[in-house]
């Protein structure tokens, strides 16, 4: 609880213009883009700077009161729902990109920076950041880094936590400390870089990150394969990585989900088949050109009734984009919108579409599924309705079996999206008894007193799904 005090602190310290505990203030940042999640933080507020950040969180750890860093609220985890109110921490004024290094390939930014602004930042220098969360036009790289973003080109550029090397970081009890440097080669100490990121602002809170960087790709192809057979597609994925080439991005759509992004973008996307794989590659010209004649081959062999290569990077781009308006498209069918990312290893792949289908027909639910197919990151998604209290539970029961699967197959309940409160009560399934106590001594550890995005990962004897009074 922020007393009368506590707020003439904050007010002092960042001025009355960057603090709010209007009511409609608060409630613009009680949820974010999870639905079914709902708390009222105590207040929302916005530093100028680093200092300022330290002494909020000095205020906060000394009064007990929960600390919540928020970028644009874009996560699917309720990652920064402020579960057990307090401080909502807005990053809008530090949301500067610091230094583009040519020599050293990195780049240098505050953690309000927009994902997309910074990769046309460093593609006018002709170099290239990989991670594309489907968010990127509106997601910050601090919510970047706090979630461990993936993107449709992990399968061959790997996650955030692969390309931040150096973080500024204000610790529980208000230290700033600094971890990592633009090298490459490092190994003194614990790596608090790696460890830090995907933490969800349960440990620190982001301040400043530096970001490898890698060249811009020479060229580029992609193509849509077309298949009357679920199982073929995914069989598809396990041979085109076994042939050793690593695509840059290999998704999956099945045929529900086809229909209405079809209905969503109108670009002419073929709705009469069960599933396609958008499959992409990058790099040097006579590489992407043999990689791509390869593929088509692996997915005319296990059954493609059709392979088209996108005549023109206009065709592609409109491609790249209907995938990404995957989630959006969806939204429109039912009032909730739940997606999931449970992840398989990608030999697993036909294994675990084939169980998604069997358990929504088991609890009878509408599932349609699309992902990350090339590195097994799956988005099992329910279009529903949370006033349907009945469906809801069922829906419930859909996602935790086909957790139960994902774990079964050697898989995990996330890929990319975050544990966050949403997830927690499953992250045991994951890791066991065992694990969850070593992430709890962690966290202990560095923040005794709980205050960074408490009710996060560690899951409470109840889920939390109300939508709280105002």
């Amino acid at each position: 609880m922020i007393t009368v005090e506590t707020k003439q602190q904050f007010i002092h310290l960042v001025g009355s213009e960057n603090y709010d505990d209007s009511k409609v203030g608060r409630l613009v940042y009680s949820y974010d883009a999870t639905p079914q999640f709902q708390s009222m933080p105590d207040a929302v507020i916005a530093p100028r700077n680093t200092e300022e950040v330290a002494e909020i969180v000095k205020i906060c750890n000394k009064n007990h009161i929960p600390i919540v860093p928020r970028g644009s609220g874009t996560n699917l985890c309720a990652g920064t729902c402020p579960t057990e109110g307090g401080l909502v921490l807005l990053f809008k004024h530090m949301n500067q990109i610091l230094e583009i290094d040519e020599e050293n390939l990195t780049v240098t930014v505050q953690p309000g920076v927009i994902t997309l602004d910074m990769i046309h930042a460093v593609e006018e220098k002709g170099l290239f950041y990989p991670p594309d969360p489907s968010s990127m036009k509106i997601s910050t790289i601090g919510g970047n880094i706090n979630e461990n973003s993936g993107g449709l080109r992990g399968l061959k550029y790997g996650v955030t936590r692969d390309y931040v090397i150096a973080l500024e970081a204000v610790m529980p009890n208000g230290d700033i400390i600094r971890t990592g440097g633009k090298l490459a080669k490092d190994v003194a100490g614990y790596d608090l870089t790696r460890l830090f990121v995907g933490s969800e602002g349960t440990l620190c809170i982001i301040t400043e990150a530096t970001l490898k960087l890698v060249p811009m790709p020479e060229t580029k192809k992609t193509i849509l394969a077309l298949y009357q057979d679920l199982e073929a597609a995914a069989r598809s994925v396990s041979k085109i990585i076994s042939n050793k080439i690593i695509p840059t991005t290999l998704e999956f759509l099945d045929q529900p989900t086809l229909q209405v992004v079809e209905d969503f973008v109108k670009i002419g996307l073929p709705t009469n088949v069960k599933a396609v794989l958008l499959i992409e590659q990058d790099g040097p010209q006579e590489v992407v050109d043999r990689d791509i004649q390869k593929i088509a081959q692996v997915c005319t062999s296990e059954q493609a009734v059709s392979v088209q290569v996108a005549e023109s990077e206009e065709q592609a781009d409109a491609l790249r984009t209907a995938r990404r308006s995957a989630l959006s498209a969806l939204a429109r069918l039912k009032p909730t919108t739940i997606l999931e990312d449970a992840t398989v290893p990608r030999s697993e792949i036909a294994k675990m579409v084939t169980a998604i289908n069997d358990i929504a027909e088991q609890y009878n639910v509408k599932i349609c599924t699309f992902g990350h197919a090339g590195d097994g990151n799956l988005h099992p998604t329910c279009p529903t309705d949370s006033r349907d209290h009945d469906e809801i539970e069922r829906v419930e029961q859909a996602f935790a079996a086909i957790f139960e699967k994902a774990i079964e197959l050697g898989g995990t309940i996330t890929g990319e999206h975050g544990v966050g409160e949403m997830k927690a009560p499953y992250l045991e399934l994951k890791l066991g008894k065992e694990g969850i106590a070593a992430m709890k001594t962690l966290k202990q550890a560095f923040d005794p007193n709980n205050i960074m995005n408490p009710g996060k990962i560690f899951a409470k004897d109840e889920r939390k799904r109300v939508v709280v009074t105002t």
